[in-house]
Parts: structure tokens; C-alpha cells; sequence
């Protein structure tokens, strides 16, 4: 059995900034170390709940676990370069075979090409078309995990560009139809098989449209 961790380190980031502060020293006699953290929860590595862009949609404390922790199937995209829109036969080409109801995890091994603490990574990234996200929506996964920032709109946020909701594709084909959104994975290239155990347990924030998760990959489990 091998763990690998998937998730970004929660840090001082140009997107989301978080408040990180430290109260009471061990070494000075103080009784306890306290870490506060203030973040939104759509920063480094979450998952997204329905309400996110759905209204009325379910929160986060309402995403059954099985939606998130379970076999997945991983879709070595790793050939992908630079600013290239995925179709669906660039992931008919990629596709490991698996079972309906898998988790899918594309693996572009993007943050090995541009690192995710630079605007480079959001704006030069691949991104899905909308075929491509119809296309798996066919597979009946229970949830996508991603490794690039997966809806071309995403770089445009940025510099503070909105666009029509279609236009972000998996937001409007996948959860919109209950499929889970694990967003942006990392370190995809540690993995070694195409079929995984993977794990995206969301923090449970009442009434939140998402969660960070720490989210990791055990290879070697009988699936």
C-alpha cells in the first residue's frame, strides 16, 4: 500500500491570501500553540457542492462521503501542453477503463510545468471543452478531481471577468447533474497506476458551498 498526497500546502497565495496567525509560544512557558485560519473555502485543494453554482443546491455538510472517497480512475493526461482545449477524444484516448460510478481523476501533472503559487499556472493551464465534460458525464462518475484549472473562464476571474454560467463547463454539465467537483489537485505525477483509492473528505461547514480537503491517493488496494 502507498499513500500519496494530493493536496496544495495552505499558505500565503496570491489568489486567496489567507489569514494565518499564530497565538502562544511553547518555548516561552504559554500552555498551548493556537493556529487561527481564515480562508475562503474555495481556495487550494476543496470540493465544490452544489450550492456553489446551483441555487438552493445542497451544501457541503450534504455531500455524502461516498460521493468523494472511493475508487478512481486515473486519465494520464500528462502529453498535454500548454493553453490546449481537452476534447472528448483526448479523453476517450486517456481513459483507463473503469466502472460507472468511479471518481475521475485527469492528471495533466500541470504544477509540474507551471507552479500553482504563480498567475501562470491559472492562465496558461488546458482546460475542458464543453463536449469534453459531456463526454463524462456519459461515465456516470460520482465525481471529477482535477488537476489544472479546469474551465477556461477560471484564468479569466483573475482580473475580475464573468462570464455566462454555461460557459463554465464542468460547473454546468457536471455538478449541475450531482457529480462532485474535486478542484485543484496536485502532484499527479507521484502516481504510479491507473486505478486508485481516492479520498476528498471535505471539511463539514454547515450551510458552505464548499470545503478545503486534504486529498490523497492509496495505490495498491484491492478495487
Amino acid at each position: 500500500m502507498r499513500i500519496v498526497d494530493l493536496s496544495m500546502p495552505v499558505r500565503d497565495h496570491f489568489r486567496w491570501n489567507p489569514e494565518i496567525t499564530v497565538k502562544g509560544n511553547k518555548s516561552a512557558g504559554d500552555q498551548f500553540r493556537v493556529t487561527r485560519l481564515g480562508t475562503t473555502c474555495h481556495g487550494f485543494s476543496h470540493v465544490d457542492a452544489q450550492a456553489h453554482f446551483i441555487a438552493d443546491g445542497p451544501t457541503i455538510e450534504a455531500t455524502p462521503l461516498d460521493q468523494v472517497v472511493g475508487a478512481a480512475r486515473v486519465f494520464d493526461l500528462s502529453a498535454i501542453g500548454p493553453d490546449t482545449e481537452i476534447t472528448p477524444e483526448i479523453l476517450a484516448a486517456a481513459d483507463p477503463g473503469g466502472k460507472q460510478g468511479d471518481i475521475i481523476l485527469l492528471a495533466t501533472r500541470w504544477d509540474t510545468r507551471r507552479d500553482h503559487e504563480t498567475r501562470a499556472f491559472w492562465t496558461e493551464a488546458p482546460w475542458l471543452n464543453r463536449a469534453a465534460a459531456e463526454w463524462l458525464w456519459t461515465l456516470r462518475p460520482r465525481a471529477l478531481a482535477v488537476d489544472f484549472p479546469q474551465d477556461y473562464p477560471i484564468r479569466l476571474l483573475l482580473d475580475g471577468i464573468e462570464v455566462p454560467d454555461a460557459e463554465h463547463v464542468t460547473h454546468d454539465v457536471l455538478l449541475r447533474n450531482g457529480v462532485t467537483l474535486i478542484e485543484y489537485v496536485v502532484n499527479t505525477a507521484a502516481l504510479t497506476q491507473s486505478r486508485v483509492f481516492l479520498s476528498a473528505a471535505p471539511l463539514k461547514i454547515e450551510n458552505a458551498d464548499g470545503a478545503p480537503a486534504r486529498i490523497y491517493a492509496i495505490e495498491g488496494l484491492p478495487l
